[in-house]
């Protein structure tokens, strides 16, 4: 019985230790990425030489990086603001289309019954749960066959076909936990479908509306393999540069990158989560 006991408050110490270990398995990686960004040996990242923000002046286009200028990186500002451009033009256009996509056919479901509810909620889902590669070669073969020259155009097609379904789940969360008696109120006092999901209906839904655009806005910020497929030349965005350069060695220059992108996507996707739980 003592030996019990004792095995009993051994339990919380392992759940500690192991939420210990789950973490830094997380976030390691992440604090070696931000590490080695400061790292002032060019050729090999992994051995460290002293402490530098050059990589950071490169890519702003600061002045004079002497001895250190990576060839792929001496057009570094323009080529980084040009992709960054199409990332953001991409991004901001397929978040806004899914927001609209998600959310109509969220209140759809939430509202009315027909035959086949279920099976299409599964179909929504779907896009989700598929492999992006399995995805990204499905979307490729639907624009050549259809005659789609590739573009930034094929992009946020493509982007929109699955983060409608991450949109649609953020917003049915917030759909389930509303109070539909200020719908039938609004109703009874003679108020219109139009007026009352303008005054009651979209207020109260809101924060999973712009939760569920923060979100899609950067999974499509970040999204690497299906874009790889369906892009075509001058579409590049910033994942695929930053793959591209990878395949000349890891550089300085690019962790520095990936920091950027990091502290980005970890703040967006702070405030997405932040307005999709607050109350209403």
């Amino acid at each position: 019985m003592f030996r019990g006991f004792k095995t009993f408050r051994l339990w919380p110490t392992l759940f500690n230790a192991y939420g210990f270990l789950f973490l830094a398995f997380l976030y390691l990686p992440l604090g070696l990425i931000l590490l080695y960004s400061f790292n002032a040996n060019p050729i090999n990242m992994a051995v460290w030489t002293g402490f530098t923000l050059d990589w950071y002046a490169t890519i702003f286009g600061g002045a004079g990086v002497k001895g250190s200028f990576d060839a792929a990186f001496t057009e570094a500002p323009e080529r980084i603001f040009a992709v960054v451009k199409n990332s953001f033009l991409v991004a901001v256009s397929a978040a806004t289309i899914s927001t609209v996509i998600g959310t109509v056919t969220a209140i759809a479901l939430a509202r009315y019954r027909f035959v086949g509810k279920r099976f299409y909620q599964a179909l929504l889902i779907l896009p989700m749960l598929v492999p992006d590669i399995v995805l990204g070669i499905a979307l490729l073969v639907f624009f050549v066959g259809a005659g789609f020259q590739l573009s930034l155009l094929t992009i946020i097609i493509g982007h929109v076909t699955f983060l409608s379904s991450y949109v649609f789940v953020v917003v049915s969360t917030r759909l389930a936990g509303m109070d539909t008696t200020l719908e039938q109120a609004s109703a009874d006092l003679g108020a219109g479908p139009l007026t009352t999901f303008r005054r009651v209906t979209l207020p109260q839904i809101m924060p999973g509306v712009v939760g569920g655009f923060l979100l899609a806005f950067i999974i499509s910020l970040d999204d690497v393999v299906i874009t790889y497929f369906i892009a075509g030349v001058g579409s590049q965005t910033l994942p695929l540069f930053i793959l591209a350069m990878m395949r000349r060695g890891l550089r300085p220059q690019i962790t520095a990158l990936a920091v950027l992108i990091i502290l980005f996507s970890f703040v967006v996707a702070t405030v997405g989560l932040l307005l999709r739980n607050r109350k209403p």
